[in-house]
């Protein structure tokens, strides 16, 4: 993995969309959402829930189940086109390619198999010329590399024996124990608390360094993405509204529901008693999604054109744009003024 570096693509997703198809009508889950990851990048996905974050990822993998399916777009990584992949191209592309690690580990471990014996088996799945007694190796590596500790002992035991941290550990290593290029995290700390939380995402770090791999950070937790991501990508009803660096994301956001995001989040530098501020109303019917803006009939400055029209981005930065009519307006204002050329 020498070769690679933050210049080299390692994932580009080209206009995204993907529905689900019920009964009631077309779910436009992901509405024609683009973005590129490098070699050795974290991206944080934020937004709330049924903003499309975890279909998105699920698509990369080739995990959406029916009525679900791609309906347009493209997603290249390492330059082939995963869409393009036959059945058995896709098993192989994932674990040794892309490892996924899942919200609740608990549902995940099959409780009448040892740890053990999954991570093994996770490992010559993918790895038919690794034996039993190579990979059982490889497996009390990868425990002891996230943290596990009397690697014997915890390998014959059950998912029940262990801690929900413990559990969570276990499946970073069954991620990892591929060495993939490229690691989809859906939310892997929201079952946890605080404190192991902050274990879970040092040891990513950590780990991330070490590999090299690019990381996909799927999270409701704007601390979170603070203390782990490169860039950040900001979801609402199935689109991207804002992606920029995290330091950008935070100290320069540019859209109405990121501002939100951040006015609804306590702060630990704050210098007085501040009250958080919700964000306002219900998310969209994705049955019946607004012809404009997605945030519009929440956002308490929107204007008409933004109940008709979705807006194209606006580049407020290096590598940092916002899909906002009020961005647009004043990228207008400033050319007229002279401001810009």
């Amino acid at each position: 993995m020498s070769d690679m570096n933050k210049n080299q693509k390692l994932l580009e997703v080209n206009d995204l969309h993907v529905s689900f198809f019920t009964p009631a009508g077309e779910v436009k889950a992901v509405g024609g959402i683009s973005y590129s990851l490098n070699y050795g990048e974290v991206m944080g996905v934020v937004g709330e829930s049924g903003s499309g974050k975890s279909q998105e990822a699920y698509s990369i993998m080739g995990l959406l189940q029916s009525p679900g399916r791609v309906t347009g777009g493209s997603i290249i990584f390492e330059g082939q086109d995963v869409l393009k992949f036959s059945k058995e191209e896709m098993t192989s592309f994932r674990g040794n390619r892309v490892s996924m690690i899942f919200q609740n580990p608990m549902t995940c471990l099959n409780p009448v198999y040892t740890v053990g014996n999954q991570l093994v088996e996770a490992l010559h799945a993918h790895d038919k010329a690794v034996s039993r007694n190579e990979a059982r190796q490889r497996a009390m590596e990868m425990m002891e590399m996230v943290g596990i500790n009397n690697v014997e002992k915890r390998m014959k035991q059950y998912p029940h024996e262990f801690s929900g941290g413990m559990r969570q550990r276990v499946m970073i290593a069954m991620g990892l124990i591929c060495n993939p290029r490229l690691l989809i995290a859906d939310e892997p700390t929201t079952a946890l608390d605080v404190t192991i939380q902050a274990q879970i995402l040092e040891l990513m770090k950590d780990i991330q360094k070490k590999t090299k791999m690019g990381i996909i950070f799927i999270t409701h937790n704007l601390g979170v993405v603070a203390d782990i991501c490169d860039k950040v990508s900001v979801m609402y009803a199935g689109k991207i509204v804002e992606q920029g660096p995290v330091d950008a994301i935070f100290y320069r956001a540019g859209h109405p529901y990121t501002l939100g995001l951040l006015r609804s989040m306590p702060r630990v530098d704050a210098e007085s008693y501040e009250r958080l501020v919700p964000i306002e109303g219900t998310p969209v019917d994705m049955l019946n999604p607004p012809e404009g803006c997605p945030f519009a009939p929440r956002c308490e400055r929107c204007m008409k054109i933004c109940l008709k029209k979705m807006p194209p981005y606006v580049e407020l930065g290096e590598n940092h744009r916002s899909a906002c009519w009020l961005r647009v307006q004043e990228k207008y204002s400033k050319e007229e003024n002279g401001y810009e050329q």
